[in-house]
């Protein structure tokens, strides 16, 4: 057999697979070995990777000298724990062992010098320094430890460069922010990757420069039942009732342009909603094959953080990306069924009325009568008004997001393996969400190997296992 010459690809924090999907997306096979301390990560990683060497232990544990065994390594990819770094952990303090994690980047660069280094993490990591005696970080020495990082690696003889990138600018249905630093020894320039995709109504979308973006009701299963708040053997609790009734004041009622469900078959009874497609109100509606053709379902998702200061409405409409994804579900589809006003009325619409009543009062239908706040001549509780047509909310429907959905909201391919491991076991819906939570956007990962690293990427090849490339080699 040949010597084996071919340059390694590392991921490090390999986590359940993201940033090795995205490089394995764009280089057409999978990275050559991953680390992770996690052996649940490690198990997912195995199931979608099954051709990676794994190393389930910690990175400091790992020799590099000892698993690249003298093979050169082309990119050292690392994702280091960020919960230490990120706005959403508040105030408590820190754990300076998990903020340290970074500085095996400097350690790879020492010893088997990697031609390009890739560090994904949050934002607010470029604020990295040294902690006080509680535990918090100093503000007087904000970003010390960062730049004492980077010029690390620059005496290693690394170039070092970072931005901030958005998920939805490279063709993945979130609005996910992260930082991103590149280091390369090799004297090629460091590339960043023009965005492919933008906000649907800006210049280079318009100029066909980039494509829209894409948006969460492209994952949304819309084949899954979405039951009645009002008929639940245990009622949803009071502050899930309040986050339902201000999303449908703010994306329904007061929306010029609510998100409209355009029906294929809808199944009411049972209260269940069926397969169905959504679009934008401002397009034109297409034919509705419902029971009673004026029947119309919008739908928003309620978002399950804390309130804001002001108490607005935490969601979203479905026609734009997901907000940020983390470990936990905090995502619900909320579902309304219309009908047109005056038409059919059930039971069902007087506790949709009686529901915006107790949690709006009187005001609810406000929103119609601007800029005159006086009560409203007839009846506008739950009134949508939709191509000049009122109709009336007669039903809510509600449901959390399932991990299918939540996968590839974060970017991953629809055929990556999300329940189970390499071993066959069941993962539960818990920690699906984690893993999902925690891992990188695979296009993220995709956008910067093809732009740093366009060597590996010019032939688009089948996947290629470790044992295949070796028989070419003979």
């Amino acid at each position: 057999m040949k010597q084996l010459s071919r340059e390694l690809i590392i991921d490090n924090f390999a986590g359940g697979g993201g940033a090795s999907t995205g490089i394995e997306l764009a280089i057409g096979r999978s990275v050559d070995i991953a680390i992770n301390h996690d052996p649940a990560a490690i198990a997912m990683h195995k199931a979608n990777h099954p051709d990676t060497e794994h190393y389930c232990e910690s990175v400091w544990d790992v020799s590099p000298k000892e698993v690249v065994r003298g093979q050169p390594v082309a990119l050292c990819w690392l994702s280091p724990d960020c919960k230490h770094f990120s706005k959403a952990k508040g105030g408590k303090p820190k754990e300076k062992a998990i903020r340290g994690l970074a500085w095996v980047a400097v350690r790879w660069a020492a010893t088997v010098r990697p031609r390009v280094i890739m560090m994904e993490n949050v934002e607010e990591f470029k604020t990295w320094g040294p902690l006080l005696k509680d535990g918090l970080p100093d503000p007087d020495k904000k970003g010390r430890t960062f730049q004492a990082f980077v010029n690390a690696l620059k005496r290693q003889g690394y170039q070092v460069d970072w931005r901030e990138l958005i998920a939805y600018e490279y063709g993945t249905p979130t609005a996910r922010r992260r930082f991103f630093l590149v280091a390369r020894c090799d004297g090629n320039p460091i590339s960043w990757p023009e965005p492919s995709h933008g906000i649907p109504d800006s210049l280079p979308v318009k100029q066909n420069r980039q494509k829209p973006w894409r948006t969460v009701a492209e994952v949304i299963d819309w084949s899954i039942p979405c039951p009645s708040i009002f008929e639940r053997k245990k009622p949803l609790v009071e502050k899930t009732m309040r986050r339902i009734a201000k999303g449908i004041k703010k994306f329904i009622i007061e929306n010029p342009n609510p998100y409209v469900v355009e029906q294929n078959q809808l199944v009411f009874i049972g209260r269940q909603f069926g397969t169905s497609v959504g679009h934008r109100i401002d397009e034109p509606l297409g034919t509705i094959t419902a029971v009673n053709k004026s029947q119309l379902v919008t739908a928003f998702l309620a978002q399950y953080h804390s309130e804001t200061a002001s108490h607005e409405a935490r969601g979203q409409t479905l026609d734009r990306p997901i907000l940020t994804l983390d470990t936990s579900n905090r995502y619900a589809l909320v579902v309304n069924q219309l009908v047109k006003s005056g038409e059919v009325v059930s039971h069902y619409a007087e506790e949709v009325k009686a529901f915006l009543i107790k949690y709006y009062g009187a005001g609810i239908g406000q929103g119609l009568t601007e800029p005159l706040h006086t009560i409203p001549t007839k009846d506008r509780f739950g009134l949508v008004t939709i191509h000049n047509q009122d109709y009336e909310i007669v039903d809510i429907g509600m449901r959390m997001l399932e991990p299918h959905e939540l996968f590839p909201a974060q970017g991953f391919p629809p055929e990556y393996i999300i329940d189970r491991d390499a071993d066959g076991n069941k993962y539960p819906k818990s920690a699906q969400v984690a893993r999902c939570g925690n891992a990188v956007p695979p296009p993220f990962a995709k956008a910067l190997v093809e732009a740093n690293l366009p060597e590996f990427c010019k032939v688009k090849r089948p996947y290629q296992s470790q044992y295949q490339y070796e028989m070419q080699l003979m």
